[in-house]
């Protein structure tokens, strides 16, 4: 799967669950029930000490899943995590030498920013997203909508206390894709091998931005 197929997918789903977990077993099991649930996407944290095991096991066990690298710090981190065969990129702030290591190997990439400062950065740098972290610290929706104002060119990720309750919100106020961890990945759910518990709220989260979504065509 090329970046420019990566970043559709992304849009088309508007989800991206990160799996915030301790082990491999959990991660491949978020992957595997988040995929036959609908959401063939999943951020996989290089706090994970085994994270590019998992990601080469489930890139190359699941063509169509979009699995990537979260939590991607420095140049060498990239590389580790493109060379496992991350299809994306991701970090909570924008480091320039992540941004740019994804470009060289054409991998789509979207680091984190807060002001319109790092956003503006981040876009000009080669992302093809930018992510909103923390979303729900910096001021939620009524801050998305004000980013889209003058930057509406530029796809924001929204990240960071995004739930059930907020999610149809923030796709209303112009975000492309929301980032959802322990709302849809609960780690309690993975401990206990819960897929119907899974598969309900990823039902919930689709319903959620199917509905948002329609009612921006709507207006």
């Amino acid at each position: 799967m090329n970046r420019k197929a990566v970043c559709e997918q992304i849009i088309r789903i508007g989800i991206i669950p990160c799996a915030r977990v301790h082990s491999p077993e959990h991660a491949r099991f978020a992957a595997e029930t988040l995929q036959a649930a609908g959401i063939p996407n999943i951020e996989i944290p290089l706090t994970l000490p085994e994270a590019p095991a998992v990601i080469r096991d489930l890139a190359a066990l699941y063509p169509n899943l979009v699995v990537g690298a979260g939590t991607v710090l420095d140049a060498k981190s990239a590389e580790r995590a493109i060379e496992a065969g991350s299809r994306f990129i991701t970090s909570p702030g924008f480091i320039p030498e992540v941004v740019s290591c994804a470009n060289e190997a054409d991998i789509a990439v979207f680091p984190g920013a807060s002001t319109p400062s790092e956003v503006i950065a981040a876009w000009r740098a080669g992302s093809d997203f930018v992510k909103i972290f923390p979303a729900a610290t910096v001021g939620g929706t009524h801050y998305i909508r004000a980013l889209k104002g003058p930057l509406g060119h530029i796809p924001l990720i929204v990240t960071g206390g995004v739930n059930q309750l907020t999610a149809f919100d923030y796709i209303l106020a112009g975000a492309s894709a929301i980032g959802v961890g322990g709302e849809l990945v609960p780690s309690d759910a993975l401990t206990h091998r819960q897929s119907d518990r899974i598969h309900e709220l990823a039902r919930r989260f689709i319903q959620i931005i199917k509905e948002a979504r329609a009612q921006l065509v709507a207006d």
